[in-house]
């Protein structure tokens, strides 16, 4: 199978970042666009010369978009800039010629199915978004697969259930298992504006890497496939908060000094979002990272980031 040439936008966060190691691991040299956010004009120019980059050769090509703003709190306008940007980078690259290529976009299933009814959630489950956040994710979808039906390309839709793991962007209010052991460390009690029982399903940042790259796989060697497949990525295997708080306990190795209280973004939060997957069933037949080991690494990686200069870890 001929390596495909690869742009990874986001390699900066949390997936891109894991992505792009991964990719280097294994012996590909992915293109990383390097994008002020900040400034949208030059973020849509560096974005619009990476991607002609990458599809400009004979070879094919892949585009792994797992850049993404904002949180579940996040107001729409923030969402609003972002597809403003995307529109403006798909648009002035609808019609270049290239070869055969594939897009992977990194979307939340979390945040689509937050109001959908009847869990476990699956590919056939109708997208019911409670928040801004959810409503862009499937707005983004939608840019992504009119793009991709304009220039013949394959499309992934990755919906990605609870990202965790060492690596994420702590300064970013999300990951529950990450910013439970932050406020720990900084010596802050941790805020719970939702019930304890409110289950999500974890995927250890390893396991949802793997499981891009060999859906990537799976969708190109597959002639016969549709050229848009939508994909939940996903462990299977559900925690509460409770559980949560648990795990993270046990890692530390004491209590957490926890604050349950009331919030607006609360009500943006689906109370079960287990979820599983009937396409490409394959890809989900390994095994994962069980959480308990997954929070242990999370937190020790923490803790390793936040010990005083010239502390011994294993004191810590």
């Amino acid at each position: 199978m001929t390596v495909p040439s690869t742009l990874v936008v986001g390699a900066g966060g949390f997936l891109g970042g894991a992505v792009r190691r991964s990719l280097v691991a294994s012996g590909t040299d992915p293109l990383v666009a390097r994008v002020p956010w900040d400034d949208q004009d030059a973020a849509v120019s560096a974005l619009v010369d990476a991607l002609r980059v990458v599809r400009s050769g004979p070879e094919p090509w892949r585009l792994l978009w797992c850049a993404g703003t904002g949180v579940v709190a996040t107001g729409a306008d923030v969402f609003d800039a972002e597809q403003r940007l995307i529109a403006r980078v798909l648009d002035a690259t609808r019609d270049d010629r290239s070869g055969a290529g594939t897009v992977f976009f990194a979307s939340s299933a979390g945040a689509v199915y937050a109001g959908s009814a009847t869990p476990p959630f699956d590919e056939q489950t109708e997208p019911v978004p409670l928040a801004p956040y959810g409503h862009a994710k499937l707005a983004v979808e939608g840019q992504f697969r009119e793009w991709a039906h304009d220039t013949g390309s394959r499309l992934v839709v990755g919906r990605i259930s609870n990202l965790y793991g060492p690596g994420a962007n702590l300064r970013k209010p999300q990951g529950l298992v990450s910013q439970l052991t932050l406020a720990h460390l900084e010596g802050r009690p941790s805020s719970i504006y939702v019930p304890m029982s409110t289950t999500r399903d974890y995927l250890y940042i390893d396991d949802a890497v793997d499981m891009v790259v060999r859906t990537l796989d799976l969708v190109e060697q597959d002639a016969a496939a549709t050229p848009v497949v939508t994909k939940i990525l996903a462990s299977g295997q559900p925690a509460t908060i409770a559980d949560v708080i648990d795990a993270v306990e046990h890692a530390l190795g004491t209590r957490l000094d926890i604050r349950e209280g009331a919030d607006p973004s609360a009500t943006f939060q689906g109370l079960d979002l287990r979820m599983r997957s009937d396409v490409l069933p394959q890809v989900g037949e390994r095994t994962f990272v069980p959480f308990g080991q997954g929070v242990a690494a999370t937190v020790d990686a923490i803790r390793a980031d936040h010990a005083p200069a010239g502390a011994d870890h294993a004191e810590q």
